[in-house]
């Protein structure tokens, strides 16, 4: 499911192609700066040291990383499977409420107990609600992009009911819960080097960025060094040979979207535990859609979804500088580079591969006549 990469070397599939559609997006991204009155150049500068120039835009960008590494992960262990889960913002939106119903009743327990229980409480939710599409799509062969994208909607009402009707503290007009007690706040990273006696600039980046970290770890030792990864890719590339030899796609379809859901909900460590500290609605803001296409540009490998995933969160903080730098460049300017990039890494990642293929083909025909 990864695509023809049979005729090129694995370092052209990997990384020479995304790079190429990585500039090519860029260049279009140029001529629309151009268009504008705005020095490409100029702009890339602002956004680089929004990005990366300063302590606090540092982390920023790697708390917006941490988002998309989780959404990331989620596709590419369903697509691997040869699923497509289109449902990563459901998903996290319940994973959100598996922490909260951690968080607010149990917020008189040591951090040490109660941030091992969010983490089981987001992964319960997020996967339970990616269940009943996999059962669906296993069971009775209704397509899991169709039964995904409703339940998207469907969890949207849902958390709007209750954040509204049920969760909300009563006399509050706000939906969203009451702040979590402080023992139920994920430690930021410039705490813990307060900690150790370390100063850096303060930033909503939590220890969910660690854990984003040990999941791209975790997923590449399951579907690269277990039966069960083996299985899933198996399943994905083709579904009758898997049969054939023995495999129940049914139960494998269900396992990945178990798994790909818990890796959704995990999105919520980072938003509710970690920054807003309570739970509130449109905490996942698109970040389970944009993980479609970090998948697709790190090639659906953990360590390219670590890179890509760092990369749209540069576009997310850099982007906010140059808004602010730029009067001219508007927030939706920066959605627009955000879509190029989507555009040329995702929907076109094939356009320059006959090109390259047919280059590497001469060369390799030289050689031997040679």
């Amino acid at each position: 499911m990864s695509g023809p990469s049979r005729e090129l070397p694995r370092w052209v599939d990997i990384g020479l192609i995304p790079l190429i559609n990585l500039l090519a997006a860029f260049l279009v991204t140029g001529i629309v700066f151009l268009a504008i009155g705005e020095s490409p150049v100029g702009s890339v500068a602002i956004m680089l040291n929004g990005a990366f120039g300063y302590g606090s835009g540092l982390g920023y960008t790697l708390f917006y990383t941490t988002n998309f590494i989780f959404t990331g992960l989620a596709f590419a262990v369903a697509f691997h499977a040869g699923l497509f889960n289109i449902g990563a913002e459901g998903q996290a939106y319940l994973g959100g409420l598996g922490v909260a119903l951690v968080c607010l009743p149990l917020g008189f327990l040591p951090m040490v107990v109660i941030i091992p229980l969010a983490i089981l409480g987001a992964a319960l939710f997020g996967a339970g609600w990616a269940f009943i599409p996999a059962y669906l799509q296993a069971k009775r062969g209704s397509h899991v992009v169709i039964t995904t994208i409703m339940f998207n909607f469907i969890a949207s009402a849902l958390m709007i009911y209750l954040l509204v009707n049920v969760m909300s503290p009563k006399g509050s007009m706000n939906p969203e819960t009451r702040t979590f007690d402080p023992n139920a706040h994920l430690p930021l990273i410039h705490d813990v080097f307060a900690g150790l006696g370390i100063e850096i600039a303060s930033s909503p980046l939590n220890l969910s960025f660690v854990w984003a970290l040990v999941c791209a770890v975790a997923v590449w030792l399951l579907l690269w060094h277990t039966t069960l990864g083996y299985q899933l890719r198996v399943l994905g590339a083709n579904p009758a040979a898997a049969a054939y030899a023995g495999m129940k796609p049914q139960r494998l379809i269900i396992i990945a979207m178990l798994i790909s859901g818990a890796l959704s909900g995990f999105l919520a460590l980072n938003e509710i535990m970690g920054a807003q500290n309570r739970l509130l609605l449109e905490f996942t803001a698109g970040y389970g859609f944009v993980g479609i296409a970090v998948a697709l540009m790190g090639r659906s490998h953990p360590f390219g979804i670590v890179l890509s995933a760092l990369l749209f969160g540069v576009l997310y903080q850099g982007g906010a500088d140059l808004s602010f730098e730029r009067p001219s460049v508007t927030r939706d300017m920066i959605v627009v580079i955000q879509g190029l990039v989507i555009l040329f890494a995702g929907a076109l990642e094939h356009m320059f591969r006959p090109h390259i293929a047919r280059l590497f083909s001469g060369s390799r025909l030289k050689a031997k006549e040679a």
